[in-house]
């Protein structure tokens, strides 16, 4: 039997549906593969490098700052599950000026994906709102921190549903980052200095991975049962509405990705540290992806 660490990098659906599915519904022992999931949140990043890694976003900003020579050989999606939330009268992103917004680090991927977003909205992070960063777990204080009113919004992602703690609190949804902001996320990725492409186990993975993304979009119903063991303060309605809103139109059903999306993803995440882009057929392995059909 194989083997491979697989280490995910933050918590919710976003990184954990896919491999908890291809777990539960037995792919990886039907590869002969023993997969050991990791909590990598918080390890440094050349631990990281001994296996196989869920975040792309993570890896990504690391390719870029530090050259490490990560592969992304799976993408489940290109729409982050993050979102804004605001109390009181911050009900849209305009509103968010000169407001206390609790995200993400600026190094971090979901923080620089938040400041993209906000830059989009015509706000400078660092100057029209005051970003109070914090190290989030399942979101649980941030929302404490907006019923008291110690900040007016926060960042959050996939640990919760949204709408339902809106309409339970009343909040308001802001944005959600998957619609203004393309990038390929979370998937399967690997330091090739590390771990060679061919390794039998990694590409057990691999197929294991493409296996649980095809049942997730030809299976709904089950799919739902595994998404209500993740948020599990929804109705099965609720749940439905999650899945048919964020998880069905832009999850893959193979891991492929569009080039295009990609390309213009690093060139923006490049932009917003300061350095310099990346070529996508260096990251994202020509056998795994597809290029737009040109308009």
């Amino acid at each position: 039997m194989n083997t491979i660490d697989l280490s995910y990098v933050g918590r919710g659906i976003h990184e954990e549906l896919v491999a908890y599915v291809a777990d539960q519904e037995g792919y990886f022992e039907e590869e002969d593969l023993h997969v050991a999931v990791r909590d990598g949140i918080r390890w440094k990043t050349d631990r990281l490098r001994g296996g196989a890694v869920i975040g792309l976003g993570r890896t990504l900003l690391s390719r870029l700052t530090d050259g490490i020579q990560w592969k992304m050989l799976a993408v489940n999606t290109c729409h982050p599950l993050f979102w804004f939330i605001g109390r009181g009268d911050v009900n849209s992103m305009n509103d968010l000026r000169g407001r206390r917004l609790a995200v993400h680090p600026p190094r971090t991927a979901p923080g620089v994906f938040a400041r993209i977003v906000l830059r989009q909205h015509g706000l400078d992070p660092d100057r029209d709102l005051q970003c109070i960063e914090r190290f989030p777990g399942d979101y649980q204080m941030d929302l404490r921190r907006l019923r008291d009113g110690s900040i007016d919004a926060a960042y959050v992602g996939s640990t919760l549903a949204p709408e339902q703690v809106a309409r339970e609190e009343g909040f308001s949804v802001l944005a959600w980052v998957g619609d203004h902001f393309q990038i390929p996320t979370v998937g399967i990725a690997v330091d090739s200095d590390r771990i060679p492409l061919d390794s039998p186990a990694l590409q057990a993975l691999v197929r294991a991975n493409r296996r649980a993304l095809l049942m997730i979009a030809e299976q709904p119903q089950l799919s739902l049962d595994y998404i209500g063991l993740f948020l599990n303060r929804l109705t099965r309605d609720e749940v439905q509405q999650f899945y048919e809103r964020y998880i069905r139109p832009y999850y893959t059903t193979d891991g492929q990705v569009d080039l295009n999306i990609a390309q213009a993803a690093v060139d923006a995440v490049a932009a917003e540290l300061g350095v310099a882009t990346a070529s996508v057929d260096q990251i994202y392995q020509p056998a795994q992806t597809t290029a737009a059909t040109p308009q």
